[in-house]
């Protein structure tokens, strides 16, 4: 009987070992997919904080509140399914619905560039404010930053889900709601913070203390400016991820020419004593981006070319 009770007590052990190491496995793939969709998710956190400009103060976390709901109910209800469907079903469609998304990505942040040469500023939705008060207003403000928020949400659940194809089904799962909840979490909860910057400024200056006066006008004058940094990452992330994308995704289809030239650069670079890494690392960068950059501007010319696509400026 105790022979039996050590054999089960041991069995146990081993299972509680292989659950561990199981959790483990399943937080290191989150991590890797969670970091190969940061260009996205740069993107996603610059562009949010522009919905929510010129509405009052004790309406931004409200609103910000639903649009994060919104996301998270955008990747667990729609893409999620849709994903996983996809992954178990036509795995083979994966490769060229990830350069699909990525040549999304390439023409959004060739449009941000095209935008800022040329005084227009890009896209309508990422750029104009909703002033208007009401909760009429307010909802459909919310609902188009959701709509917006579908698409790059989309890419981020592709990325991450190209990362964990080799998984078996239910680690795929889990690791994808993973991703999906600290994507969301991370995402809003920056968009919360820069957002409430500016108010956190203003309380500092009206402080007794000088110091306290000094970091809030610092805060109230650097909102901009952050605002204004992000959008530029955001513009550059989204090159270099559409472009590293469509570089790997052509030599996973055949084409092996552009990976190839620029892999062989990265060697030649990588020689290089003490910097060798960096370098290529940055070869590799540039041309993905470089790459993006071409890619989006085509498309960005087929666009405008179109009827549905000429802008009155």
């Amino acid at each position: 009987m105790s022979a039996g009770l050590f054999g089960l007590l041991d069995d146990v052990a081993v299972l509680a070992r292989l659950a561990a190491a199981s959790v483990d496995d399943i937080g290191a793939a989150a991590g890797r997919a969670t970091a190969k969709a940061a260009g996205v998710v740069v993107d996603d956190t610059a562009v949010t904080p522009q919905y929510v400009h010129g509405l009052a103060a004790e309406r931004e976390l409200p609103i910000i509140k639903r649009i994060a709901i919104g996301s998270l109910r955008n990747k667990l209800l729609f893409i999620l399914p849709a994903a996983m469907l996809l992954s178990q079903f036509a795995p083979w469609l994966l490769t060229p619905l990830l350069m699909l998304g990525a040549t999304y990505l390439c023409y959004e942040g060739a449009e941000k560039v095209w935008g800022r040469f040329s005084k227009h500023g890009g896209h309508a939705a990422h750029s104009a404010p909703v002033t208007a008060a009401g909760e009429d207003a307010e909802k459909q403000m919310a609902a188009g930053a959701i709509r917006t928020d579908f698409i790059l949400s989309a890419e981020i659940m592709v990325i991450a889900l190209n990362e964990v194809a080799s998984e078996s089904f239910w680690p795929r799962l889990i690791i994808l709601i993973v991703v999906a909840i600290v994507i969301t979490v991370a995402v809003y909860g920056v968009v919360a913070a820069i957002v409430k910057m500016d108010d956190i400024g203003l309380g500092l200056t009206q402080r007794a203390s000088r110091f306290g006066q000094r970091v809030g006008r610092g805060l109230v004058a650097g909102m901009p400016k952050l605002l204004a940094a992000l959008s530029t990452i955001g513009t550059v992330a989204m090159l270099w991820v559409g472009g590293h994308i469509l570089l790997l995704g052509t030599d996973t289809l055949g084409w092996h020419g552009p990976y190839g030239l620029v892999h062989h650069a990265e060697e030649w670079v990588h020689h290089v004593a003490g910097v060798g890494g960096v370098l290529a690392w940055l070869t590799n960068t540039a041309a993905s981006a470089l790459i993006g950059l071409i890619v989006g501007a085509v498309v960005v010319a087929v666009v405008h070319l179109l009827p549905f696509g000429r802008k009155d400026h």
